[in-house]
C-alpha cells in the first residue's frame, strides 16, 4: 500500500514538471512573435486585396450600323371587289394565303339577268342592221333617179337621211350590246394582278355592291419592312444600302433601302425607312405582313475603342470598368457603351486609350482595392479568377 502511494505521487511530480517546461517555450516564442511582428509589416505593406490581369483598349475598325425596329407590312394590298350591284354572289374561288395570277377568277355573281339584256341587245343589233339595208336600199335608188328627175330631190333628200338614221341607230345598238357584253364579263371578279390573297370578306349568297371589298391582295407577293430610325440617323440612310432584320420568331435575312420617308414623326422623331424583302428569303425566313422586326442598317465601317466583354461590369443600371494606377489602386469609372461584337464590346465614352484595365475578376473588386497584376492565364480566365477568389476569402 505504501508503494502505491509512493508511485503515484512521482507521476503527479513529473506532469506538473512537464507543463512548466512547456508554458516557458511558449512564452518565449509569443515574444519573438510580438516583436518580429511590427517589422514584417512595415516590410510588406498593404496586402493586395486579389490577383488580377490588365488588359488595354484596342482601336478596331467595326463596321458601323443604325439598329431600328418597325412593322413588316404589304408593299402594296389591293382591294379586289365587283363593279356591278344589286346581283348575288354565288361562288367563291379561292381563300386567304392562295396565290393567284393575273386575271384569275376569284369569285362568281350571278349572270341570269345581265345575259339577258345581253341577249336583247344583240336582237336590237340584227334589227337595226337590217333598217340600215333598207334605208341603204333606198338612197342608192335615190341617187341613180334624182339626176334624171325621175324622183324629186325632196325625197331623195328623205331617203339620204333615212340612210344615215338608220347607220347611227345600228351604231347605237352594237354600243348598247358591248356595253351589256362588259357587264356580262364582270360578273367574273378577277384578279388584277399577281400575289397572294391576304383577307377573303366575300361571302357566297350576299347581294354585293359595286366596290364592295371581296378580297385583299398582296400584289406579287412583296413585302417590306418599314423601319422606325432616330431623326439624326436618317441623312446617313441612302436607297440601296444593305439591311439584316430577323422577323419575330423568325431566322435573320437581308433586305435593301429603297426610299426613306420625306418626314418624322412629331411625337417619337423617328422616320420610316422602307426596306425592300425578297419573296423567296423573306418566306424561308418567316416574314408576314403585320408582324415585326428589329434589324440594323449597315454604314460601312468605323474606328472604334474595344475591350473584352469580361472587363466590362454592369451595376445599377450602368456599365463600369476598373482602371489600375500606378500604385496598383484600382478605380472604378463609368463608361459608355456601343455594339458589340463576338466577346469584345465597344468604348463609346469615359476610358482613356492608355489605360490599363482589369480584364476579368472585377466583380469581386471595390473602388480603392489594392491589386497584384499578373500575366493574363494563356487559358481561359475563368479558373484563375476562381483561384483569386478562394485568395481573398482565405487571407
Amino acid at each position: 500500500m505504501t508503494l502505491k502511494k509512493t508511485t503515484w505521487a512521482g507521476g503527479v511530480v513529473v506532469v506538473v514538471l512537464a507543463v512548466g517546461v512547456i508554458w516557458l517555450f511558449t512564452r518565449d516564442d509569443d515574444k519573438a512573435a510580438d516583436s518580429a511582428t511590427p517589422a514584417a509589416k512595415s516590410a510588406s505593406g498593404p496586402k493586395a486585396a486579389l490577383s488580377v490581369s490588365t488588359v488595354r483598349p484596342e482601336s478596331s475598325q467595326w463596321p458601323a450600323a443604325v439598329t431600328a425596329t418597325g412593322s413588316i407590312a404589304a408593299w402594296q394590298e389591293t382591294v379586289i371587289g365587283p363593279e356591278l350591284s344589286g346581283l348575288r354572289l354565288v361562288e367563291v374561288r379561292v381563300n386567304v394565303g392562295d396565290v393567284v395570277r393575273k386575271g384569275q377568277v376569284l369569285a362568281v355573281l350571278q349572270r341570269d339577268a345581265v345575259q339577258s339584256e345581253v341577249n336583247a341587245a344583240r336582237a336590237n343589233v340584227a334589227q337595226t342592221e337590217a333598217n340600215l339595208g333598207e334605208a341603204k336600199a333606198n338612197a342608192d335608188r335615190a341617187r341613180v333617179l334624182e339626176p334624171s328627175e325621175a324622183m324629186s330631190a325632196q325625197e331623195a333628200q328623205r331617203a339620204y337621211t333615212a340612210e344615215k338614221t338608220a347607220a347611227a341607230q345600228v351604231a347605237s345598238a352594237k354600243a348598247s350590246l358591248q356595253s351589256n357584253e362588259l357587264r356580262l364579263s364582270q360578273t367574273q371578279v378577277v384578279a388584277s394582278d399577281d400575289g397572294v390573297i391576304s383577307a377573303r370578306p366575300a361571302t357566297v349568297g350576299t347581294v354585293v355592291q359595286a366596290g364592295q371589298e371581296l378580297f385583299r391582295l398582296i400584289r406579287q407577293h412583296r413585302l417590306e419592312w418599314r423601319a422606325e430610325v432616330p431623326a439624326a440617323d436618317l441623312l446617313r440612310v441612302k436607297p440601296r444600302m444593305a439591311v439584316h432584320l430577323t422577323p419575330a420568331g423568325g431566322q435573320e435575312m437581308q433586305g435593301t433601302v429603297r426610299m426613306v420617308a420625306p418626314t418624322v414623326d412629331a411625337g417619337t422623331r423617328n422616320g420610316l425607312v422602307y426596306v425592300d424583302l425578297p419573296v423567296q428569303a423573306g418566306a424561308r425566313a418567316g416574314a408576314r405582313a403585320g408582324s415585326f422586326a428589329t434589324g440594323r442598317l449597315d454604314m460601312g465601317t468605323a474606328e472604334g475603342l474595344t475591350l473584352p466583354q469580361a472587363a466590362v461590369l454592369l451595376r445599377d443600371g450602368f456599365n463600369y470598368v476598373f482602371i489600375v494606377g500606378t500604385d496598383h489602386k484600382v478605380t472604378q469609372t463609368k463608361i459608355s457603351v456601343g455594339r458589340r461584337m463576338q466577346d469584345r464590346i465597344e468604348i463609346t465614352k469615359g476610358l482613356p486609350a492608355q489605360a490599363e484595365v482589369v480584364s476579368s475578376g472585377g466583380v469581386f473588386l471595390a473602388d480603392g482595392d489594392t491589386v497584384r497584376v499578373v500575366p493574363a492565364p494563356a487559358s481561359s480566365p475563368a479558373p484563375a479568377a476562381s483561384a483569386s477568389v478562394a485568395g481573398k476569402a482565405q487571407p
